[in-house]
């Protein structure tokens, strides 16, 4: 039995490993300010109907600690500590995303980060405020999708 449990496990880390390779997911975070304007169902209607599967979901609150770490790669960036303040500000819905080429084409779909600079109807020119408050988060990269999906799912949490 274990070595059934064993090999079960070693496969889905491969079909993972193996996802984040090809660029077949990416990872999102709605963020607090959008939850709290109540944008969270229009937003994850648009990446649906943009064609990414929802492979795995969170509705979550994170802590001091858990921001410092996810925004670590920023640590020594002058907005850091206000960024860490935002994203302990609310909820947040972190979700893992499908579709081929998902980082490139999701990052066109959120658009720049200051909305202002944004494209008409992408995610951040339809609901962001500012440069902070920028809606959603989104994987730069498939490397990073992978560290950063990990963050918040286990793998008995995707589908």
């Amino acid at each position: 039995m274990m070595l059934l449990l064993l090999n079960l496990k070693l496969i889905f880390v491969a079909t993972t490993i193996q996802s984040i390779m090809s660029g077949i997911t990416t990872f999102t975070m709605i963020k607090p300010d959008a939850f709290e304007a109540g944008n969270s169902g229009l937003i994850l209607q648009k990446i649906i109907d943009n064609g990414f599967k929802i492979k795995a979901l969170k509705l979550t609150k994170m802590h001091q600690e858990d921001a410092e770490a996810f925004y670590a790669v920023h640590k020594d960036r002058p907005f850091f500590n206000s960024l860490v303040e935002f994203m302990i500000s609310g909820p947040v819905i972190a979700a893992i995303l499908e579709k081929e080429n998902a980082v490139d084409d999701y990052r066109k779909l959120i658009g720049a980060t200051n909305p202002a600079d944004a494209a008409e109807g992408t995610i951040r020119k339809l609901y962001a405020s500012s440069i902070q408050n920028n809606a959603v988060h989104g994987s730069d990269c498939d490397e990073n999708a992978g560290i950063e999906g990990n963050f918040f799912f286990s793998h008995f949490d995707r589908h």
